[in-house]
């Protein structure tokens, strides 16, 4: 699949623009702060209804105004199909073909990205909330279903928290209300849980391969995913409904006293493993590099084995992170099957074969031309 053209209004720097694109590799040009990154966001936002950058929806309007629109034409192998995305400070709303969409997961999905920038190395180092986000949204693009599910999670876990902190500090007494609150948890939580190992496993199948020809063979690839609760993935679901009401009654009373949920999905990590060795805590810098990389490569191909179609990748000032021979493998994994938006401040230094058949566009003062 491929975004044909681009229109935004009043986003963020953006007064108005509309662009074309081809299904090659676009790279886009400019200084710093001059809007190169806010188009790629526009990108991503459009595909996912959030941004990787922001949790605060207003700063993607423009300064003074009441709204942001973003419009683009997907193309896939059978249909060109419009997608909008009005964001207000009221809240989101989003069509796909022209139809308004209830729910956000519904929309989520109809255009696939991947995005990869320098906050991506931290995939590896940062902390598990990072992990367990990057593990949501890209579940969230071949799962409408596991959406939905993280959103009803996420409501339950608020009900659950007020309700501890009520029987905290005595405004409440009775803990039957918080036996259905927790049932209600663990129904959700088994079910985001049981999600997660099944979309590791599949990471992992294509990681694995990708990070061998990047290391020269020299480094095994494992992805492990940790929960909060004893849990694995060969599990029943309904063993793991049995082994969270244990993980429930052994911490009820730390919880009461504490005021907030101890267990859930909402705690869980995510480990990468070079040579059986921990890559956050023992990994070099390269090391590190190379298990993200492979990581974003894997998503390409575990999407498009979904899918039947390959996503839009999102290179957002990464190329200067990455070394020649990383560089080199990022390019050549990508090259001729996969639309490619590169933002940079230049191309020199990126002798590639990819430049040759590339778009170029000029970013200056929030206004967009392209030069080749």
């Amino acid at each position: 699949m491929f975004i044909k053209q681009l229109q935004l209004k009043n986003y963020r720097n953006y007064e108005q623009l509309e662009i074309q694109f081809e299904n090659k590799v676009s790279f886009i040009l400019g200084e710093n702060a001059h809007g190169k990154t806010n188009v790629m966001e526009s990108i991503y936002v459009l595909a996912m209804a959030k941004s990787h950058r922001t949790s605060n929806d207003k700063d993607l309007i423009r300064w003074d105004q009441e709204y942001a629109k973003i419009e683009g034409r997907v193309q896939k192998s059978n249909s060109s199909l419009p997608m909008e995305l009005i964001i207000s400070k009221k809240g989101k709303k989003a069509k796909y073909n022209h139809l308004e969409q209830k729910k956000l997961s519904q929309y989520v999905g109809n255009m696939n990205v991947v995005m990869f920038a320098p906050e991506d190395l931290l995939l590896v180092k940062g902390s598990p909330q990072v992990r367990r986000r990057f593990i949501d949204m890209e579940i969230g693009q071949i799962s409408p279903v596991y959406l939905h599910e993280v959103g009803q999670l996420n409501k339950i876990l608020q009900q659950r928290n007020h309700y501890l902190k009520q029987l905290q500090t005595k405004k409440q007494t009775d803990a039957a209300m918080l036996d259905i609150l927790t049932d209600q948890f663990i129904q959700s939580a088994v079910k985001i849980v049981s999600k997660r190992f099944e979309f590791l496993r599949l990471l992992q199948k294509w990681a694995i391969p990708i990070h061998e020809g990047i290391s020269h063979d020299m480094e095994i690839l494992k992805i492990k995913y940790k929960p909060s609760v004893d849990v694995s993935e060969e599990q029943e679901l309904s063993k793991m409904v049995d082994i969270y009401e244990n993980k429930y009654h052994q911490v009820k009373k730390r919880e009461i006293d504490r005021g907030v949920t101890l267990f859930g999905p909402q705690r869980d990590d995510l480990l990468f493993f070079v040579n059986d060795r921990d890559v956050q805590t023992f990994g070099s810098q390269g090391q590190q590099r190379t298990t993200a990389l492979s990581i974003k490569l894997a998503e390409i191909e575990l999407i498009h084995s979904e899918v039947g179609e390959y996503p839009i990748l999102l290179l957002d000032d990464v190329l200067s992170e990455l070394d020649d021979h990383r560089q080199s493998h990022l390019l050549n994994t990508i090259q001729g099957k996969v639309q490619t938006f590169v933002t940079t401040t230049s191309v020199d230094g990126i002798d590639h074969q990819t430049l040759k058949g590339a778009s170029t566009f000029y970013v200056k003062n929030g206004t967009i031309k392209k030069i080749q």
